[in-house]
C-alpha cells in the first residue's frame, strides 16, 4: 500500500468526519442515508453546537490546506444555511438529512485541491480571522438554539 502524504491523511480524516455527520446511517426502506448531524440537532442547545464545531473544523482545515477565500466562503455559506435551517425544530432536522453541508464541503475541498500546491504558504491573518468568524457563528447558533428551546419550554411546559 502506498504511503499517504500529510495532505491525503487530512483529506481522509475530513472525509470520515463528513461521512459520520451526514451519511453514516442508512434510512430503512430507502436508498438515502443520514448522519449524526440531524440526530445531534435533537439535543436541545448543545447538539447543534457540537455539529457546528465539527463543520467549522472541516472549513478551518480546508483553509489551512490553502483553499482560496472564495471556496472557503462557499463552505461557510453551506454551514450557515445548514445551521440556520437546522435551528427550526423538526423541519430543520429533515433539511439536515437532505442538505449534507459537510459532504458538500469536502467535495469542494477535493475538487479544488488539484489547483493548490502541496506546501502552499497560508496567510496566518486570514486563518485567525476565519477562526474568529467560525467561533462567532457556532456561538451565535448555540445562543439561537438555547433561545428557541427556552421559548418552547415557556410556551409548552410553563404555559406562558
Amino acid at each position: 500500500m502506498p504511503k499517504l502524504s500529510p495532505r491525503q491523511i487530512k483529506v481522509t480524516r475530513l472525509h470520515r468526519i463528513s461521512h459520520v455527520l451526514d451519511k453514516a446511517i442508512p434510512i430503512p426502506g430507502t436508498k438515502s442515508r443520514m448522519g449524526l448531524d440531524p440526530i445531534l440537532g435533537l439535543i436541545p442547545g448543545g447538539g447543534d453546537t457540537i455539529a457546528g464545531i465539527l463543520s467549522a473544523y472541516i472549513i478551518w482545515e480546508s483553509a489551512r490546506m490553502g483553499l482560496n477565500r472564495k471556496v472557503i466562503g462557499q463552505m461557510v455559506a453551506n454551514v450557515l444555511l445548514d445551521s440556520l435551517a437546522g435551528s427550526v425544530p423538526v423541519v430543520g432536522d429533515v433539511f439536515d438529512i437532505t442538505w449534507k453541508a459537510n459532504v458538500r464541503n469536502v467535495e469542494l475541498l477535493e475538487h479544488h485541491l488539484n489547483y493548490i500546491p502541496e506546501n502552499k504558504e497560508v496567510n496566518r491573518l486570514f486563518l485567525i480571522g476565519l477562526s474568529v468568524v467560525l467561533i462567532l457563528i457556532v456561538l451565535a447558533f448555540m445562543l439561537l438554539s438555547l433561545t428557541i428551546v427556552t421559548w418552547l419550554w415557556k410556551k409548552i411546559v410553563v404555559g406562558n
